[in-house]
């Protein structure tokens, strides 16, 4: 097989990118979405609180369900799924313009932060979503706007009915791959409105929903519910949420791919022939509406900006296409096409640096007790330290009699929760149960259950950190009959204190922490 010039290209810039993910996914700790969604690799279930299963079962491929330790196998799946998808981002913009296209698309796509780093390394459920997202996109643009409609087309709908609810079973941002070609069909093609095929697809995604949809039915809807709540609207407008949401979104795409896919959507809408129209329109139908959806619900809720980067992929895609396309300077055009992957690459150096190696301290310092909050770097760094320190801790307290042997640690939010699980009950095949109601726990609740629960008459510990501070007497107080400090330990970096971690006794647990049920 030979390949030219521009697919050797985009080969060279796979292995690159896949190599450099791959170092970084051995330099920093497991964040806290990390260490969260690896409880759904320990405890694996047709779908969890806040995300459909794929992520945990990514995890459990990729680790041979915890045989292999390690944060980097964790996110081993991220990086091999971030390759696939560069491959796919590349044959659809060569599939719709030519391999110079495909290159272009590609290197912007590497240069996203959203999609080279938080859904290409992290382990998280952006990477088979971007992925599934972009499968999806590939049979699609192969099946609607073809005219007539031929039994290939009809074959892909059926895949893409199998890609779209993999990309739901990702997360539910998938939806808008319907959405979209739903809206394509009704404004651009109502002909596959009488087509067996589109609804067969549509069967086939609720038949690859089904474990979301089982799990949702025998927990009440709670996932749903939960997710309905964080995007409902408030009476009152918040601009401050507004611009940091729009900022956001800027910063995860990358700022200069963000003002190229804009000029290159505003050079479709302006009516410059640069594409075949129907296939922009179906490009921009699936991205478009989840960016209204979400940036509307920012004007008046928190939200985050890695919710709308699915609507960039399609937009990346139209890019690619529109640069490619550019008679000018073509030294001018591929600098700015290739100007996104060093400013990505040195935002990545510095996030390094301050994770790893600064001695800066970007949070409060006046108290001890907040010590570090507002420090997000550390939400990557300082958790193997505090579980080096519990240890010693534990060894000390059970040898001279103080706790029980083996004790557990009790502690109040999914985050800490998660990292101290992973960090430092784990590796001591000790458990973490988390008090408090069911907006703090999450998958907590269901895990508290499966780990037999709380046992009255035990002693436990419990570890705060001062960046994420909570009173153990006001959070813990009614539940024991007393709570005694241990230790404080100085956890630092570059050999400055970023923060501090508390350790403490939580003595003859009474019993009376009903706990929401995991299937609330």
């Amino acid at each position: 097989m030979t390949f030219d010039r521009n697919t050797k290209k985009v080969l060279f810039l796979i292995a690159c990118a896949a190599a450099v993910r791959l170092i970084l996914a051995t330099q920093v700790e497991l964040g806290n979405d990390e260490v969260y969604y690896w409880t759904y690799v320990r405890y694996p279930d047709l779908s969890h609180f806040d995300h459909p299963l794929m992520v945990g079962l990514l995890g459990q491929l990729c680790s041979l369900n915890l045989l292999i330790p390690g944060a980097t196998v964790l996110r081993l799946g991220s990086i091999l799924l971030s390759a696939g998808s560069t491959w796919l981002i590349f044959r659809i913009g060569r599939n719709i313009g030519n391999t110079r296209a495909g290159l272009f698309a590609a290197l912007l796509f590497t240069g996203s932060l959203y999609c080279s780093i938080i859904g290409g390394m992290f382990f998280t459920p952006d990477a088979p979503l971007v992925f599934f997202w972009l499968l999806s996109l590939d049979v699609l643009i192969g099946a609607l706007p073809s005219q007539p409609i031929t039994r290939s087309g009809r074959i892909k709908m059926l895949w893409f009915g199998a890609a779209a609810g993999l990309a739901m079973l990702s997360k539910y941002q998938g939806l808008f791959l319907w959405v979209g070609a739903v809206l394509f069909i009704l404004l651009c093609r109502r002909s596959w409105l009488k087509e067996y095929s589109l609804y067969a697809a549509g069967l086939v995604s609720c038949l690859v929903l089904s474990p979301l949809l089982i799990w949702n039915a025998r927990h009440h809807f709670v996932s749903f519910l939960f997710h309905a709540e964080r995007v409902a609207p408030s009476v009152q407008i918040h601009p401050g949420y507004f611009l940091m949401n729009i900022l956001g979104q800027i910063v995860y795409n990358n700022p200069i791919v963000y003002v190229l896919t804009i000029i290159a959507a505003g050079a479709f809408l302006a009516k410059r022939k640069f594409v075949v129209p129907d296939t922009a329109r179906l490009l921009l139908l699936t991205g478009i509406p989840l960016w209204v959806l979400i940036t509307a619900i920012s004007l008046f809720r928190f939200t985050l900006p890695h919710w709308t980067s699915p609507a960039f992929i399609p937009l990346i895609i139209l890019a690619g296409v529109y640069w490619s396309e550019k008679r000018g300077s073509m030294e001018k055009v591929s600098f700015w096409i290739s100007t996104p992957l060093y400013l990505l690459s040195a935002m990545v150096i510095i996030a390094l640096y301050l994770v790893n190696y600064s001695p800066l301290q970007l949070g409060k310092t006046a108290d001890v007790l907040e010590f570090g909050t507002n420090d997000y770097t550390q939400d990557l760094s300082g958790w193997q330290e505090i579980g080096t320190a519990f240890k010693t801790i534990a060894d000390r307290e059970e040898k001279s009699g103080r706790m029980p042997v083996n004790s557990d640690i009790v502690s109040y939010r999914w985050f800490p929760g998660a990292h101290l699980d992973y960090y430092a009950a784990y590796p001591l095949h000790r458990n973490v149960f988390l008090i408090g109601p069911l907006t703090d726990l999450h998958e907590y609740a269901r895990i508290n259950e499966l780990r037999g629960g709380l046992i009255p008459g035990n002693d436990y510990y419990h570890i705060a950190v001062s960046n994420y501070y909570r009173d153990p007497e006001a959070l813990l107080g009614r539940y024991f009959e007393k709570i005694e400090p241990i230790d404080t330990v100085e956890i630092r970096r570059a050999g400055t204190i970023m923060r501090y971690a508390f350790f403490y006794r939580l003595k003859n647990y009474n019993g009376t922490f009903a706990g929401p049920p995991s299937d609330q």
